[in-house]
This record gives structure tokens, C-alpha cells and sequence, in this order.
């Protein structure tokens, strides 16, 4: 196996499963926010920013 059909060989993998893969993980982390379980998580962080240092 030459050089240069390794390098076709990794950029056709990359051109297909890389950006499918991609795709996924990208489509994965933007919907974690709206699982169910993280709506008190998400209330917290939204409401952090006016908490007093004294309301800890």
C-alpha cells in the first residue's frame, strides 16, 4: 500500500464517518441542555449571576 492511497483511504474516511461522527456529537450536545433531569441544573445556572456572596 503506497503512501498516497493511505492518504486517500483517511480522507475518505474522514469525508464520510468523520463528519457523520461529527454530526452526532455536535446533535448530542445541543440537545443535553433539554434532557428533563437538567431543568433544575439549568434554573441554577441562570439565576447564579444575582445570588449574593452571602447567599451561599
Amino acid at each position: 500500500m503506497s503512501a498516497h492511497s493511505t492518504y486517500d483511504m483517511l480522507r475518505h474516511l474522514a469525508d464520510s464517518w468523520g463528519l457523520l461522527l461529527m454530526t452526532a456529537i455536535f446533535v448530542g450536545l445541543s440537545a443535553w441542555p433539554f434532557r428533563p433531569g437538567a431543568k433544575q441544573l439549568n434554573r441554577e445556572a441562570a439565576t447564579s449571576i444575582f445570588k449574593d456572596e452571602s447567599d451561599v
